[in-house]
């Protein structure tokens, strides 16, 4: 019986004489069947809980690192400072870093500063593109372990994506709008934030793909490089709804719901389906104002801690897991919003 106990541990676990356990393990003899069996129990017991006894007193320095409107970047600070306390007997503490817009340089300077320091992890949400792959790399090989957040680096070495399968979302988002419009003429504008932005790039592709399969034959209009931001996006609405007079519904693809709104109304034009992604404080008022018809929802508390739980097990305080699935994607509606986020 190879154990990395000692004794005495044994001898609580199983609820035995510190003596009869010492003849057991030294098979000594004199004990019954059932008593080995008492402290073969006890080990394999202690071993399954060894792993959560090691996180006990121990805290993980974790920074979140994003590229995102600060709505968003509101939503993710909640949700992690909600979730890490889940986590305990770990202690969770977060250095947060975000930006609106960030130069490539700026973001891998960032990324290179927190090598430099040291961290438990880092949860990313950044463009895929190569430097910042890079400076994954680098992290990685100084023992710091990433974790992409609602858009993925898959060719760098991340040790896991957490957040939605993207091509299954922006086809769901094609299914609702073409069923909305039904038999009606009207082409469908796509906003992105950044095409740079992996998990956007396919929600569009997932669109696509569905609307090309459909019989309905819209055509789709998209831009992208507003990073979110109302002031810039809403100019680039007004222009494509004056270039294009058939565009009907809207797949909100990177935010900025409350600029493509206005747009509508400032060039006196309907929308008739407008579909949307996370429950943050804008969607759900337009929700509730019924000025959006859906929103493609996660739960990003969930997320959160699968995050942290990631890096945890990459710091070998816990067990290895089989790998973290895509979150589960929610239509949400004016009728079936979540009670947390009713009085939002």
């Amino acid at each position: 019986m190879k154990h990395p106990f000692r004794l005495r541990e044994i001898a609580v676990q199983a609820g035995l004489s510190e003596a009869t356990v010492d003849r057991v393990l030294n098979q000594r003899g004199g004990v019954r069947g059932s008593t080995v069996a008492q402290v073969q129990q006890a080990i394999e017991e202690l071993d399954r809980q060894r792993a959560q006894l090691r996180l006990g007193g121990r805290t993980f320095l974790v920074d979140v690192v994003a590229e995102t409107p600060q709505r968003f970047s509101t939503a993710v600070r909640d949700a992690f400072e909600a979730e890490m306390p889940s986590l305990r007997p770990a202690v969770m503490r977060g250095r947060f870093h975000f930006r609106e817009t960030w130069s490539v340089e700026d973001l891998v300077a960032t990324l290179e500063s927190i090598a430099g320091r040291g961290s438990h992890g880092v949860i990313l949400k950044a463009p895929d593109v190569a430097a910042v792959n890079d400076a994954v790399q680098r992290l990685s090989a100084r023992g710091i372990p990433v974790v992409t957040l609602t858009t993925d680096l898959p060719h760098s070495s991340r040790i896991a994506y957490i957040g939605i399968d993207n091509r299954a979302a922006g086809a769901t988002a094609a299914y609702l709008i073409d069923q909305w419009l039904g038999d009606r003429p009207g082409d469908v504008l796509l906003t992105l934030s950044s095409s740079a932005f992996r998990g956007e790039e396919e929600r569009e592709m997932g669109f696509r793909a569905a609307m090309r399969a459909s019989p309905s034959s819209r055509t789709l209009i998209d831009i992208t490089e507003s990073h979110g931001l109302d002031e810039v996006l809403r100019d680039m609405v007004v222009d494509a709804l004056r270039r294009n007079p058939d565009i009907k519904g809207v797949y909100s693809i990177g935010g900025g719901n409350n600029a493509t709104i206005e747009a509508f109304a400032s060039s006196g034009r309907k929308c008739l389906a407008f579909v949307a992604h996370d429950l943050d404080r804008d969607n759900v008022r337009l929700l509730q104002q019924r000025r959006i018809s859906a929103v493609l929802h996660h739960d990003l508390g969930q997320d959160m801690r699968n995050a942290g739980l990631a890096i945890i097990r990459a710091q070998h305080a816990l067990p290895a897991a089989p790998a973290v699935l895509p979150s589960t994607i929610q239509v949400i509606t004016p009728l079936n919003m979540p009670s947390v986020f009713s009085g939002a």
